[in-house]
């Protein structure tokens, strides 16, 4: 219990002031505290009550919207010190964190020690870290700059700091895709799959971080993902899996903060993913894990030689802490699936569940490939059973009802609908497709409101090796803002290179 200091107590005041996941106090530029930690660098403070504390950055205040004795918070300090508007805090100095000099030590190349990855995971996860320091950890290990050792001992420290998840079987199955692929949202198909079987798979997922769609965002369009780490017991218990967003369940909760500097910075250490991915799975008890790798000049893993590296590396990290993993090199030269968008993404989920002619064929198809890979993972029968499984599972209708039942346990089934407003983009030549490029693809559903805007993004029409004429439709743009439509639309106007090649 954090005991307070009377002659640095300020009242707060809600300006209503969103900094993302950055903790910052709001204090008069003339309070004592400003002129004693001073204002010309960014200066770190703890913030307490009497039943709890929090660090943060001082950001001085130089007009009056505060008095004398008052201070403001973000949004998500609030949240997290757990105060309201009127409620009295005290701001002490914080001491120096002793983890910042292992940090530093990384900096100019040296190889992390065991401890010191645990100090440094562990500082992180007590939300001592700004988001200037934690760029400066995930700068120094991004690259190559990360050895096995220090890719194990990160997986392991990060997996150890928040809850776990222990289950009272020998085998429990999950599955991660690389990313940086539009579209390809197997992972529905696939639990629901893997459940019906009869095997226990507690999926836990981001959302997006550079894409317009994470699993998470597309499972929110038919039902609740906020589960906690009761409901995912509760839910996996009842139905064998679960579809939940992994950050409220609090499985390696330093994972989602890396991430989100991660995303400013728009990188995607090769060491660090399989950390973050690696460490989910071992807090949410899984045993054995298929991991998907596609690979393109367009998607996140550009070759083949990267992804066998990348798989090489997840087999023997996974093998140090106990894991069964093993993974699949798949195409990544254009989407998978024609949905590229929350409830686009699962209009295609919905369509293969339902047996339906038009169903996305490569969703299907990949989704019951990774289906019956996981199944063969854990079968004694001959390679390749698993594949026929998978399939009798979904044609028979009973992944789609299996599906259903793991959304009402999670709080209820929902169908997905179309956004208001719309645009079809038209091919001006004739010729087939040869090239996709699939960041500018995504940077056009993420410009048209996706994934905050659940229906906005594409609908895609147009795959490698489809014949087209000039005026044939090759994707159709939706928006639930007109003005989000526009804001698309130009960014389509002033690029020069063509998203969809035609020769």
């Amino acid at each position: 219990m954090s005991q307070q200091n009377t002659s640095n107590s300020l009242k707060l005041i809600r300006l209503g002031i969103e900094a993302y996941r950055e903790n910052i106090i709001f204090i008069r530029s003339d309070c004592n505290i400003c002129t004693s930690e001073g204002s010309t660098l960014p200066t770190r403070v703890r913030i307490s009550t009497k039943n709890s504390s929090i660090v943060a950055t001082l950001n001085p205040v130089h007009t009056n919207i505060l008095k004398e004795g008052e201070a403001s918070l973000s949004e998500i300090a609030f949240q997290r010190l757990e105060v309201a508007e009127g409620d009295t805090v005290s701001v002490s100095h914080l001491l120096p964190i002793t983890s910042l000099s292992d940090v530093r030590s990384k900096i100019y190349g040296n190889k992390l020690s065991d401890n010191s990855i645990k100090r440094i995971i562990s500082d992180v996860n007590e939300g001592l870290y700004s988001d200037i320091e934690l760029s400066a950890f995930i700068t120094a290990c991004a690259g190559d700059h990360l050895d096995f050792d220090e890719i194990t001992s990160l997986t392991k420290a990060m997996a150890a700091v928040g809850k776990q998840l222990y289950w009272d079987r020998k085998v429990i199955l999950d599955k991660h895709c690389i990313g940086g692929l539009p579209g390809n949202r197997t992972t529905p198909i696939v639990v629901a799959i893997i459940a019906e079987a009869g095997y226990t798979i507690p999926k836990t997922s981001s959302r997006a971080i550079t894409s317009p769609a994470g699993t998470a965002d597309t499972m929110e369009v038919f039902t609740t993902v906020n589960l906690t780490y009761d409901d995912v017991k509760k839910v996996v218990n009842k139905e064998g899996g679960c579809l939940a967003w992994g950050a409220v369940a609090e499985l390696s909760p330093t994972d989602d903060m890396l991430i989100s500097v991660e995303k400013a910075l728009d990188i995607d250490s090769e060491g660090q993913m399989i950390a973050s991915v690696l460490s989910k799975k071992a807090a949410a008890g899984s045993t054995h894990i298929l991991i998907d790798i596609p690979v393109g000049t367009t998607a996140k893993v550009r070759t083949e030689k990267d992804a066998l590296k990348l798989k090489y590396y997840f087999k023997s990290v996974g093998q140090s802490m106990g894991l069964v993993v093993d993974s699949l090199i798949t195409d990544g030269s254009q989407p998978i699936g024609r949905g590229i968008g929350p409830a686009l993404e699962a209009m295609d989920i919905v369509a293969v569940f339902q047996n339906k002619k038009d169903a996305p064929q490569d969703l299907r198809e990949k989704s019951l490939m990774i289906a019956g890979a996981m199944l063969d993972m854990v079968s004694n029968s001959e390679k390749g059973k698993g594949a026929e499984l998978a399939k009798q599972i979904l044609e028979s209708g009973r992944a789609w009802n299996k599906f259903k039942n793991i959304c009402i346990a999670q709080g209820g089934f929902k169908e997905p609908e179309y956004a208001k407003f719309k645009k079809e983009i038209f091919s001006t030549v004739s010729g087939t497709v040869v090239e996709i490029d699939n960041r500018r693809l995504a940077k056009i559903a993420k410009l048209a409101g996706a994934p905050n805007s659940k229906a906005a993004g594409i609908y895609f029409y147009a795959p490698i090796g489809t014949k087209v004429e000039q005026k044939q439709l090759l994707y159709t743009i939706y928006a639930e803002n007109e003005n989000e439509l526009k804001y698309a639309l130009e960014y389509i106007a002033t690029t020069a290179n063509p998203i969809v090649k035609i020769e």
